[in-house]
Formats: structure tokens, C-alpha cells, sequence
């Protein structure tokens, strides 16, 4: 293996460690808080455990060797958490009115082609449909990008098929504008 292939590796094994570790840390945070502050140490090290075993089992999914731009996708993957978080909120609110009678519930079946073409950007914006309230990926066609989602109603859907801010947004992550 040659010195350069190493030092891939290394920054792909250190990145996946960190992002692993801090994720741990993040569901772990209520642990910490309401246990007694010699926790934290059980709590961190069995992280710091969990985070090495997954690193070294899925840096190569988690960093791709092929030189793409793994830092600033990762920079704009941080904005798009936040906005994504921002949406399942507002969609919370509308499924909880849709539930109360206050809006209507009109479920139906669409199909949508995306650009998107990448194996992480297909999988992000799949599971960014489903994780917003009202809205679940049945299937996803990755040859033509295409999609099939069932939506709560018609608002929930024209936000994925006439806005398309959501495939936007997973489009700039990855690079596929």
C-alpha cells in the first residue's frame, strides 16, 4: 500500500472516528446530564469504543476514496440538518392538524424523476422524505432517479414534486446542481 493510499485512509478512518464520535456523544448528552458526572467517562468510552468498531468497519462508505469533495459536502450537509429539522417541526404541525380534522387528509400515491444520481444523494433525499411527517418513499428507481412517495395529502406532495426545494437542497450537499 502506498504512503498516499495510507494517509487516505488514516484522514477516512479519523473523519468517520470524529463524526461516529460525536454523534455518540450528541444521544448520549441526556445520559450525562442526568447521571452523576463520573458517568461521563463510562458514557465517552464506551462511545470512544463504539465510534473505532464503526470506523473501521465503514470508513470506505462513509469517506469515498475517489476524491470527491468529502470536507465540503460536509459543510453544507451541517446547514441541511438544520433546515431538514426545520421541516419534520413544520410537518409535525401539519400531520397533528391533518389528525385533529383542522386540515384534510387526502392520501395519495405520486411518481417524480429527480437529477440526482449519486448513491448518497438518492439515499439522503429518500430518508429525508421519510423522516418529514406526511411523507414516505416506497420506492426509488436509482437508474432514472425516479421515486415513489406517498404523501398525506396534495400539499405535502406538490412540496416534493412542484417546489422541489428538498431535492434542491440534498442536489447542493452533494454537488449535483
Amino acid at each position: 500500500m502506498t504512503s498516499m493510499k495510507k494517509e487516505g485512509m488514516a484522514f477516512s478512518i479519523a473523519l468517520t472516528f470524529c463524526v461516529m464520535f460525536a454523534f455518540w456523544m450528541l444521544l448520549s448528552a441526556w445520559t450525562i446530564y442526568l447521571l452523576e458526572p463520573y458517568d461521563l467517562f463510562k458514557v465517552s468510552s464506551r462511545g470512544i469504543l463504539a465510534a473505532l468498531i464503526v470506523s473501521f468497519l465503514t470508513y470506505e462508505i462513509f469517506v469515498p476514496s475517489r476524491g470527491e469533495d468529502v470536507l465540503l459536502k460536509i459543510r453544507r450537509l451541517i446547514p441541511y440538518i438544520g433546515w431538514e429539522l426545520w421541516q419534520i417541526y413544520l410537518a409535525t404541525i401539519d400531520v397533528t392538524k391533518r389528525v385533529l380534522g383542522i386540515l384534510p387528509v387526502d392520501p395519495r400515491i405520486i411518481e417524480f424523476d429527480t437529477t440526482l444520481r449519486s448513491d448518497f444523494a438518492l439515499v439522503t433525499f429518500a430518508n429525508s422524505i421519510t423522516l418529514t411527517p406526511g411523507t414516505i418513499t416506497i420506492d426509488i428507481e436509482p437508474e432514472k432517479g425516479r421515486y415513489i412517495v406517498h404523501a398525506i395529502a396534495k400539499e405535502p406532495a406538490e412540496s416534493l414534486t412542484v417546489d422541489q426545494t428538498m431535492q434542491k437542497k440534498v442536489a447542493h450537499v452533494f454537488m449535483e446542481e
